[in-house]
């Protein structure tokens, strides 16, 4: 690794950033989905040292830790230690047009079940409007996350549990497959093109990111201000609390090779947890407080048919840990799997298997171990 400085790792880092003249330092921010890479928690060769410094071993104070959102480090840690610092969270909530849902005198879901029995209400009575998509690459992070379903479930660091036939699994494909077939969920992506252009007006409902109200309602389909409200992930009937999934983010790390351990790690602190800094960040703080700030700011909030805090912030805490961050992304067997199928017509439920199989190839591709039960 060559020096790293951080203003060039991420444009506008402010100049009164704690010890940004500093050139003798290695920090690094890792975006897109996260995982912690072998070289950053683990020797590369014997008697190697893992480029990423432990956080918790004398570096960031426990408190610190503590005031991320609940499990959001969980991507940072391996082996009892935390070997970086979440920037952000990308929590997934259920996104609903409110002039339409008042206007048509539908009721906003809280189960999968009123969620599952409103989409085929809305393929009946209100022909071409959607409740959602499972045609990006990440749309399984918003359904199949959210619902618990053990598709990338690391049970040791070497080994990947991945059981598509987990009735969390069949149960939300079958719930999909329903509202594909009722032409309320498109298999079509949100982000494909000519769908702003053709469908993004048509969009009642959608469950994905925190970031969709800045990024895909606002600036991708231009739907008017005052338009988008969000309401708490959904939970199975009988389930007493909800799980939800996680579309991105970001992590810095600390070279454990810097001659200033402690300056390197009071920027990654200020960068993750200052309010100077996160109030105006694009998404949402991983960092309680900052998240606080964050959501005080009127850009970040303005543009909603409603006060989004309370839903944000308890989603931030709800994001499920059973979905681990393995060694290589999760899109790829999705999409080479998954959504070639559905454009020709198949179902979830019968690719399941197929899904499987792609995830396990390339787990053990990539050196883990793999049981499918």
């Amino acid at each position: 690794m060559g020096r790293l400085h951080p203003a060039a790792l991420r444009p506008g880092v402010p100049e009164g950033a704690p010890g940004h003249e500093d050139e003798d330092r290695h920090v690094r921010r890792r975006g897109g989905r996260l995982h912690l890479p072998p070289w950053a928690s683990q020797p590369t060769k014997p008697g190697a040292q893992p480029f990423a410094a432990p956080l918790d071993d004398k570096l960031v104070p426990q408190e610190t830790l503590d005031g991320f959102a609940k499990g959001s480090l969980t991507p940072c840690e391996f082996n009892g230690h935390t070997y970086c610092l979440r920037n952000d969270i990308a929590q997934v909530v259920l996104w609903y047009n409110k002039p339409l849902m008042d206007k048509w005198g539908y009721k906003v879901p809280t189960t999968w079940e009123e969620y599952e029995a409103l989409g085929e209400k809305v393929g009946k009575e209100h022909p071409g409007y959607l409740v959602g998509s499972v045609g990006d690459t990440n749309s399984h992070e918003s359904y199949f996350w959210s619902t618990k379903c053990p598709a990338y479930q690391l049970t040791e660091p070497n080994t990947l549990r991945s059981d598509l036939s987990d009735k969390n699994c069949t149960r939300t494909a079958k719930l999909l497959d329903h509202l594909i077939d009722a032409k309320a969920v498109t298999t079509k992506g949100f982000f494909s093109q000519g769908f702003a252009k053709n469908s993004g007006d048509k969009v009642l409902m959608a469950y994905g990111p925190s970031w969709y109200g800045q990024y895909l309602f606002k600036t991708a389909f231009k739907v008017p201000s005052k338009t988008m409200a969000v309401a708490p992930p959904l939970k199975w009937e009988g389930e007493s609390t909800a799980a939800t999934g996680n579309v991105g983010g970001g992590v810095w790390m600390v070279s454990s090779h810097s001659a200033n351990l402690k300056a390197s790690t009071d920027l990654a602190t200020w960068l993750t947890t200052s309010d100077e800094n996160q109030a105006a960040a694009p998404t949402y703080p991983a960092y309680t407080k900052a998240a606080q700030a964050w959501l005080k700011n009127p850009a970040n909030s303005s543009y909603f048919a409603g006060d989004v805090s309370e839903v944000f912030r308890s989603a931030a805490d709800a994001v499920w840990t059973g979905w681990s961050n393995t060694r290589f992304p999760d899109a790829t067997a999705w999409s080479n799997a998954v959504l070639p199928e559905l454009t020709e017509g198949k179902s979830l439920t019968s690719v399941l298997p197929d899904w499987q199989k792609e995830i396990s190839n390339e787990a053990k591709a990539d050196g883990y171990q793999v049981t499918n039960e």
